[in-house]
């Protein structure tokens, strides 16, 4: 019997997808070479839950991720558009992608509203994180 490869989400931008909010890509070498030897599926949390590519910057405000994800702070776009429940969607949406595929890895973008780890931590973040899923930090 062989072994299947270890199955993983990937933030699309971070293997050359241009999913980025401005409508560019950001491949991470260190992520690809992660990557080798996986089967791994790209993601983009926010065009998963609406939002069009390219489409204006956004940033939490009142909290982190996990704050979002409770209702006590929003994701607010540089038009001043409350894009929350789009953000909601999308981290929804990749959590289903996730469970559907037994994936317990994410290796996600650094300083995203969505996919960031660091302070504040994201929206898809806080949601894969509450749901056992280890997350890993690139770009």
């Amino acid at each position: 019997m062989t072994n299947s490869p270890e199955k993983c989400l990937v933030s699309a931008c971070l293997v050359g997808l241009c999913t980025r909010y401005d409508g560019m890509c950001k491949p991470d070498n260190h992520c690809l070479q992660e990557l080798k030897g996986k089967c791994w599926i790209p993601v983009c949390p926010e065009q998963l839950g609406g939002l069009a590519t390219p489409r204006a910057p956004a940033n939490l405000v009142g909290g982190d991720g996990h704050e979002v994800l409770a209702g006590r702070a929003a994701v607010i776009d540089a038009n001043g558009l409350d894009v929350s429940a789009e953000f909601i969607r999308g981290a929804e949406q990749v959590l289903a992608i996730a469970r559907a595929q037994n994936i317990t890895l994410a290796l996600l973008k650094s300083r995203s509203p969505s996919c960031g780890l660091g302070n504040p931590i994201g929206v898809t973040a806080a949601l894969l994180l509450e749901n056992a899923i280890t997350c890993t930090l690139f770009g």
